[in-house]
């Protein structure tokens, strides 16, 4: 039971997730994207400190000798990250964003290995370029010849560089210090919150700025509960339950339910080349991952199990 019980929590917290694409481009024309960023970080972090003050108050000796690094990582992995997507929806698909998402992974892994210098085995790098090939796929729309002509969707390439700013944010996590996932998460968002307020201004001055109607309320609350908090805790409580490896495997599912929504909820065509650029994309994380899961159980003792 303990074990169905992760699995549905893992599916919803991937469920949302993948939501957080269809809400991003359902938000086009009824608020900019520098306004989705900073109301949705700084709700966050105003939800957070209500519900972990205490939590928070108790991790601050650990945080504030670190606190300019932590909100570097804010800028980095929450408002970059943030910022490219909701702007790179502006100009391509749901589904080219969500099929993206799928590759990062292998991005995470990348990162880890040139600011870290992972081990890398010959298998994780065949993954990592049957997987980028995938990438490639989206990004010339299934010919490849557009990228000979560098004719690539604004778009895919602001997709892309939100995943490697992502990948590089997390790679770095492994130099954070020790603390409650609440409070790590609350400084972050407050990073985020801060460095989005500059870029607002800007988008402000440039008299770009869409103040939000209905739909674009609608579109930031579901990113502020579903994805930002519902999720989080859905996939933390998981990884309690069954383990981050095996959780980790259930982040695939995000490029299938954001194609699956963003076909049935906008109405966007499935094409040829996003099956061949997702089954590229998950062969080669699963060829990755596999791959370093038999390193790791070659290198160790099988670990205990775990409640």
């Amino acid at each position: 039971m303990v074990v169905y019980k992760a699995y549905a929590l893992l599916a919803w917290a991937t469920f949302f997730w993948a939501g957080n694409s269809i809400a991003g481009k359902l938000a086009v024309g009824h608020a900019s994207p520098m306004v989705v960023v900073t109301v949705r970080w700084a709700a966050v972090m105003v939800a957070l400190y209500i519900f972990s003050r205490k939590q928070i108050a108790a991790d601050w000796p650990a945080i504030r000798p670190r606190l300019g690094y932590l909100l570097l990582l804010g800028l980095l992995g929450f408002t970059g990250f943030s910022v490219a997507l909701y702007y790179a929806l502006v100009f391509t698909t749901a589904i080219n964003s969500a099929i993206l998402q799928g590759g990062m992974p292998l991005f995470i892994f990348c990162a880890s290995f040139v600011l870290f210098g992972s081990r890398i085995s010959l298998m994780q790098a065949a993954g990592f370029v049957i997987s980028f090939i995938g990438v490639v796929a989206i990004a010339a729309r299934g010919d490849f010849g557009n990228l000979a002509a560098f004719d690539i969707n604004l778009g895919d390439a602001l997709m892309l560089a939100a995943i490697i700013s992502y990948g590089v944010y997390t790679a770095a996590l492994r130099s954070k210090p020790s603390m409650h996932w609440t409070s790590l998460m609350f400084i972050l968002c407050v990073g985020a919150t801060l460095s989005s307020l500059p870029m607002l201004a800007f988008e402000m001055a440039q008299g770009a700025t869409i103040v939000p109607d209905t739909q674009g309320w609608a579109a930031i609350i579901y990113i502020v509960i579903f994805p930002s908090l519902l999720g989080q805790v859905f996939y933390i409580r998981a990884v309690e339950l069954i383990g981050s490896n095996r959780a980790g495997l259930f982040v695939n599912l995000l490029p299938i339910w954001g194609a699956l929504l963003a076909v049935t909820l906008l109405g966007e065509e499935f094409h040829l080349y996003h099956a061949v650029a997702l089954a590229l994309i998950l062969a080669g994380i699963g060829l990755a991952e596999y791959s370093g899961r038999k390193a790791a159980g070659a290198a160790q003792p099988a670990p205990a199990s775990r409640a």
